[in-house]
């Protein structure tokens, strides 16, 4: 029989509390290289996170500009075809005349 106690004597001890929960692992004590380690960690994610903002501003002054003269451009191909055809035809361009109105009957 003591070679039987001896092989129990090698398995874990599972703490249970009083709630039915297992104890985890006793956590280690922290020391001022943790504490350290930690305040660079979250400095460090900030900093990523503030040149990440800086990109993200970046490309969208960047979109800006590229769109912008595209959308000039094609405001004024869409004036002149309109102003084209209405000439062709004959009519003034007026931008009242472009808005449809209803007549109450």
């Amino acid at each position: 029989m003591s070679a039987m106690q001896s092989g129990q004597d090698h398995r874990p001890v599972l703490d249970m509390t009083p709630d039915g929960e297992f104890k985890g692992p006793a956590p280690r004590p922290t020391t001022w290289l943790d504490r350290l380690l930690l305040r660079l960690g979250g400095v460090a994610a900030l900093v990523a996170l503030v040149a990440l903002g800086v990109v993200v501003a970046g490309i969208a002054v960047a979109f800006f500009a590229i769109a912008l003269p595209v959308a000039l451009i094609a405001g004024l191909v869409a004036f002149g075809t309109l102003w084209w055809r209405a000439r062709r035809n004959g009519e003034s361009l007026r931008f009242e005349a472009m808005a449809r109105r209803y007549r109450s009957r």
